[in-house]
């Protein structure tokens, strides 16, 4: 089963389960967790093939939501969701594929469509860093800012580099040869009828007006709201009002 963090307690509302976006992990969701936490239990995943979860040789949207189905079944039975990017991907394949997990679904700045963009240069660029060779943190991230200039995304993918243990806590490999499959959207059959929030970044262009039909044809009760001046990373660069959100999409029983 996929390693997640537990934060918060049990009571009448159904618990919180997030999955993070490519290249991200458990960690990136803490101080969103935490502010959630306060009347329910929220469970954080590592996604497969990225931080303490288990490497696998695939990475499609069906295994990741056959992933998220077995965390939730592990922790009460049924879950709100949300995923960002994708994450968000893999949480609406899970509530179109197994609807009975899913109480309420937020899926943060992604669609359900194929997009032609590829992350293979961010890919490189962690390749570049000899994780069996690096001192510090500092020394990766110089390496790093040859290839990667914006100094936000370096310090997101470090995150994922395990300084003690010299490794990357990614599966490079597999997310290079997978990366079709991660930026396209299979064909599947069905609909999810629980009430859904697709929620972007005003400065994003991941979730664009002439998706909707697409989407509405998998969600009917979609709604849809973006966050001012946000862009793709819309939670981390406008966490009080992405934490507002959520709280108005979910919120507590009773």
């Amino acid at each position: 089963m996929l390693n997640t963090v537990l934060t918060g307690t049990a009571t009448g509302t159904p618990p919180l389960l997030i999955a993070h976006g490519l290249f991200g992990s458990a960690r990136n969701w803490g101080a969103i967790a935490k502010r959630m936490a306060a009347d329910r239990q929220v469970v954080i995943v590592d996604m497969r093939n990225h931080g303490e979860s288990p490497w696998f040789d695939t990475h499609s949207y069906r295994d990741m939501a056959a992933d998220l189905a077995e965390v939730i079944a592990a922790n009460g039975g049924q879950a709100d969701v949300l995923g960002h990017s994708m994450g968000g991907k893999a949480a609406m394949m899970l509530a179109l594929t197994a609807p009975g997990r899913v109480n309420r679904l937020v899926v943060a700045d992604i669609a359900p469509v194929a997009y032609g963009h590829s992350q293979q240069s961010l890919i490189d660029a962690m390749r570049s860093v000899d994780a069996t060779r690096v001192e510090t943190r500092s020394d990766a991230d110089r390496i790093l800012a040859q290839r990667v200039d914006d100094r936000a995304v370096r310090a997101f993918l470090l995150q994922s580099l395990d300084v003690k243990d010299r490794r990357w806590r990614l599966n490079l490999d597999v997310l290079e040869a997978e990366m079709p499959e991660i930026l396209g959207w299979p064909p599947v059959d069905g609909q999810f009828d629980g009430p859904t929030l697709f929620l972007s970044g005003a400065e994003s262009d991941y979730v664009r007006p002439d998706f909707r039909d697409d989407i509405r044809r998998l969600f009917p009760r979609a709604r849809f709201a973006k966050i001012p001046g946000a862009g793709h990373w819309l939670h981390a660069e406008k966490p009080h009002e992405f934490i507002a959100a959520l709280q108005a999409a979910l919120p507590p029983a009773g």
